[in-house]
């Protein structure tokens, strides 16, 4: 039998939003609610009370606290004289009339609105307040479940010095408003953190924190251990991979390995390995993680989009990837989505996207493989000025939300401007919150728009010639070419796999042209100044 929460505003106060949202809550953690309205008077409540029996009482009021502490009284001595204080009695209102409820003396818990949905949640959940902060769980997936229908926030973050990124991680863990602090470590460590010999030091702290030893690990999930113990993870390294993927699980818990198919290697610069041994290695990677139930997600779709290649090799190369962690024994999948990328793309135009991805990805969905849903804003498409792109952030936040995510990975507004410093990291993330929680409260459905599906079809339709192309490459002795690192190797040299960016590139055909049409990224025939189908895209490539 499902518990009964009552709720009401008490008194003369008609304010009824605080505890009409905290009963929608209670019913998404599986409470039976009745909310008798606003401006109940006590002996209307307390009647209810006695015929119902309700696990909690929640009490509202939101007026002067010179009022309140009269009217708060009251109750509290009808409760006595009724003989109902066998009851739990929670408040919630203002901070300064949550201070006089706690003095009255009725109350288990008193909510002013400085409480995270995280404590809130635990206090459905049964957990007494002075258990909440040891009961945050230590990875992923129970995290994902705690929080539930509420995403996971993440956030990346990263100063050039060690001595900053300590004291701003200890200041993030504080706020409560990250679930996930992604590190970023700079290029050096990255690439040469088990050959420091090789390190270029006058390039120290660029791209992020001059992570150097273990201790540095250590210390900086020590900084950690505060507020709502946020977890932590970190990239995988482009360089002496499996060294690197064993040292972040011993000395940051990492929550999860962010892990391409075929970057960081020659193909973009971000190490040494030549394009095979990377693909190889990568998938490899993936494999390690798996035996060692750690779930992974392949950061490689939006890598093409980055470098503006057009929306199908996208929408394909998100399927690889996923197709790829799944072979190689990954259990569960991190999906990330990043809207805003290309730049240009319009919200249609960006969720027809999104939603060929996410077919394509949770076709591969059994009970080995689970997928969890990540959505981003595009980092270049966030304008300098600051309050502007505190509007895109929302407008990216909100968008992400109609995929439903398990995670939403927030962009800090500032980066168009500087690295995202604590304060920024934790204004983004109160900002992308309260869209969140709007969301959750009510969403449109968007995905019925005949324009999103038309393009999501196509997209499908596109990606499965590609993938269909690719396979061709193999030979009969490649029993899967779509997880061959050879033939993934081949269909990039030979251009089926290109992007504008790559011209030049020595591994890479670097012969595809796109176009931005109607808000969605094509590829594009300048010569003829027209669309190229996928299709006509091989046959010219052949030609």
């Amino acid at each position: 039998m499902e518990k009964l929460i009552i709720g009401a505003s008490i008194g003369n106060c008609v304010h009824v939003g605080g505890v009409s949202n905290f009963l929608q809550l209670a019913r998404q953690r599986g409470y039976q609610t009745k909310f008798l309205g606003p401006a109940v008077k006590i002996d209307y409540l307390l009647d209810a009370v006695q015929e119902s029996e309700p696990e909690v009482v929640a009490v509202g009021y939101r007026l002067t606290p010179e009022t309140a502490e009269r009217v708060l009284n009251k109750l509290k001595d009808s409760v006595e004289e009724r003989g109902l204080t066998k009851f739990k009695y929670i408040f919630g209102g203002t901070l300064p009339v949550a201070n006089v409820a706690k003095k009255v003396g009725l109350f288990d818990v008193v909510f002013s609105g400085e409480e995270t949905l995280a404590e809130i949640i635990a206090f459905l959940d049964g957990k007494e307040p002075e258990q909440i902060a040891e009961n945050y769980a230590d990875n992923l997936l129970d995290r994902i479940a705690d929080k539930k229908p509420y995403p996971l926030i993440r956030h990346h973050y990263g100063q050039p010095t060690m001595e900053a990124t300590l004291s701003g991680i200890k200041k993030i863990a504080k706020s409560k408003v990250v679930d996930i602090i992604s590190l970023g470590p700079d290029q050096n460590a990255q690439e040469s953190f088990f050959r420091p010999a090789e390190m270029n030091e006058t390039e120290k702290g660029a791209g992020g924190v001059p992570i150097r030893t273990a201790k540095d690990l250590q210390n900086l999930y020590k900084a950690s251990r505060y507020g709502n113990f946020p977890l932590l993870r970190s990239y995988s390294g482009t360089r002496d991979v499996f060294k690197m993927a064993k040292l972040l699980i011993e000395t940051i818990n990492n929550a999860w390995a962010a892990v391409p198919l075929s970057w960081y290697n020659e193909l973009d610069g971000r190490g040494p390995r030549d394009l095979l041994t990377g693909i190889k290695e990568n998938q490899e990677l993936m494999r390690w993680h798996g035996k060692n139930n750690i779930p992974v997600e392949v950061n490689e779709a939006h890598h093409w989009s980055l470098r503006d290649a057009h929306d199908t090799i996208a929408v394909a190369m998100a399927y690889l990837g996923a197709y790829n962690a799944k072979k190689m024994g990954v259990k569960d999948f991190i999906a990330q989505y990043m809207f805003n990328n290309p730049a240009q793309t319009s919200g249609p135009m960006d969720l027809a996207k999104m939603l060929a991805k996410k077919e394509l990805i949770e076709s591969l969905v059994d009970k080995e493989f689970k997928v969890y849903t990540q959505v981003r804003a595009g980092l270049a498409s966030f304008p300098l000025d600051l309050d502007r792109a505190k509007g895109q952030l929302a407008y990216a936040t909100f968008l992400g939300m109609a995929l439903e995510p398990d995670l939403v990975h927030v962009v800090g507004f500032s980066e168009a401007d500087h690295a995202a410093r604590a304060g920024d990291v934790i204004e983004s993330c109160k900002i992308a919150s309260q869209v969140i929680y709007n969301s959750i409260a009510g969403y449109p459905d968007f995905l019925k728009d005949q324009t999103i599906q038309k393009r999501k079809d196509q997209l499908l339709e596109e990606a499965d010639i590609l993938l269909e192309a690719i396979k061709n490459l193999g030979s009969p002795q490649e029993s899967d070419s779509l997880a061959s690192p050879e033939v993934l190797a081949r269909a990039i040299k030979s251009g089926l796999l290109d992007a504008p960016h790559l011209q030049g590139n020595q591994v890479a055909a670097g012969k595809l042209e796109t176009k931005m049409v109607n808000g969605a990224c094509y590829a594009y025939d300048f010569s003829k100044d027209k669309v190229l189908t996928e299709s006509a895209r091989i046959i010219q490539l052949s030609n």
